[in-house]
């Protein structure tokens, strides 16, 4: 029983090295989603800057983005470029500020350029956690109904809108029906 408690510790080294190779070879961002393939959660959150509110149903009828983004976010400045872009050529896009001040918030869009649609104020992150988010930047397409129909972790550039995103959003109608 003595020689193999030698080999004990070099056992739990190699276990920690296999678990270290596995982990490093995930990507992050495909993480799973559990609302792929289902309706937006229901959700009634105040407009940024408005008294107004929003619910699911309101961003129904037409297929867009929703982005999650925080002023606290850096990588949410670094994509804030391109959305801008994609929505000077028509991409629709929805804001879900997500754990955030509203009024740094404000600033935010007024120095930087507003590229949603409408923002939604999600202070205290609990429709961002009916929808699945670990974080911000995240993005979803969503389709005319309201259902998601994919998830991107991280930011948003020309590389991920062609290879990711525009896939799955060219691939559904852009306008229809609301129920």
């Amino acid at each position: 029983m003595q020689p193999l408690k030698r080999f004990l510790p070099l056992a739990a080294f190699l276990l920690l090295v296999v678990l270290l190779v596995r982990g490093l070879s995930l990507d992050p961002t495909e993480l799973p989603s559990a609302r792929l393939g289902d309706s937006l959660p229901d959700f009634d959150l105040p407009v940024l800057g408005e008294t107004a509110s929003r619910q699911a149903k309101d961003w129904k009828g037409e297929a867009a983005l929703i982005n999650v983004w925080a002023t606290w976010c850096f990588s949410c400045r670094v994509e804030h470029p391109f959305l801008l872009e994609l929505a000077e050529k028509g991409v629709t896009i929805y804001g879900l500020n997500y754990k955030d001040d509203p009024q740094k918030a404000l600033v935010w869009l007024d120095d930087l350029g507003n590229p949603y649609a409408e923002t939604v104020v999600d202070k205290d992150g609990w429709f961002g956690l009916d929808l699945g988010v670990y974080g911000a930047p995240e993005t979803y397409v969503i389709d005319v109904s309201g259902v998601v129909r994919h998830r991107h972790v991280g930011v948003v550039n020309e590389q991920v809108w062609s290879e990711h995103l525009a896939p799955y959003f060219e691939a559904i109608p852009l306008v229809g029906g609301s129920d």
